[in-house]
């Protein structure tokens, strides 16, 4: 006779439970901001996640064309500076996946926050939340498409405050393409040009949808502009990105403006003046 289902799963929890145990004892759990032992991420290290969307675009200096157009706008849940940027690096690079549930929950929130803003833009229309495509090697290395998980996390906070979003990864790398650590700005920019194509997508056209872009962290965005500049070549409609950290500009404070609607750029970039 089969044990009840109560008590199976919770044999199972008990089991799970003594594994991670067991993991712990063979590789430590640190926290990744600052090291504090048998966490993943301590309660210090958490608060610049918890911080309120900020603008960020004009300290972002591949967005201006210097041809007169809007920038594309660009909300950040932190900057690229000390905890955050340790964290990042040791989720991106050093192997840390148990950081995936801490960024997307607050990718999540952060898809929650910018919501009355993408609302007043898109009056209703659907939405597509693009990640920004890694190279092949950055995903077999991180095992996983990191950003991919971003954008899914940002999706359903858009969702639970009412917007019809779903993720749309319709942007993938050209073969040969680099992945853009490490790289200075104009190597960025060289790299990121012709870099990223439009992939076929079951039931999506970017023809007249709306589009909003995320990445994990922006620091020159040479690869936003190429993302922006193909999904509008498309007909696409991009209203801005989304990103867990940006890199603040040298010598600059960091921005102050908080996310506020409605709509287009134009009308983004004059509220941010008027602040």
């Amino acid at each position: 006779m089969r044990p009840p289902r109560l008590l199976r799963t919770g044999a199972v929890a008990s089991v799970l439970r003594g594994a991670q145990d067991v993991a712990r004892l063979l590789v430590p759990v640190a926290c990744a901001g600052c090291g504090l032992p048998d966490v993943v991420l301590c309660t210090v290290c958490t608060r610049p996640l918890a911080g309120p969307l900020r603008r960020c675009e004009e300290d972002v200096p591949r967005l201006d064309r210097m041809d007169g157009s809007v920038p594309l706008p660009v909300w950040r849940v932190a900057p690229y500076t000390a905890t955050t940027r340790e964290l990042v690096v040791a989720w991106k690079d050093h192997g840390r996946a148990d950081l995936s549930r801490v960024l997307q929950a607050t990718a999540r929130r952060a898809g929650s926050d910018v919501a009355p803003v993408v609302a007043a833009a898109v009056e209703g229309a659907p939405l597509a939340v693009v990640p920004v495509p890694s190279s092949p090697g950055a995903r077999r290395r991180r095992g996983a498409d990191l950003v991919a998980g971003l954008a899914g996390a940002v999706a359903r906070g858009l969702v639970e405050a009412g917007v019809p979003a779903r993720p749309a990864p319709v942007l993938v790398r050209r073969r040969g393409g680099r992945d853009q650590v490490g790289l200075g700005a104009r190597a960025r920019s060289r790299n990121a040009a012709g870099s990223v194509r439009l992939r076929r997508w079951p039931h999506w056209d970017p023809a007249g949808t709306w589009c909003l872009l995320v990445d994990d962290v922006v620091t020159t965005g040479s690869t936003l502009a190429a993302c922006d500049d193909l999904l509008a070549d498309g007909g696409g409609l991009v209203l801005g990105a989304v990103v867990l950290a940006a890199t603040p500009a040298p010598g600059a404070a960091v921005a102050r403006r908080t996310i506020r609607p409605p709509g287009m750029r134009a009308a983004f970039l004059q509220e941010a003046d008027e602040d």
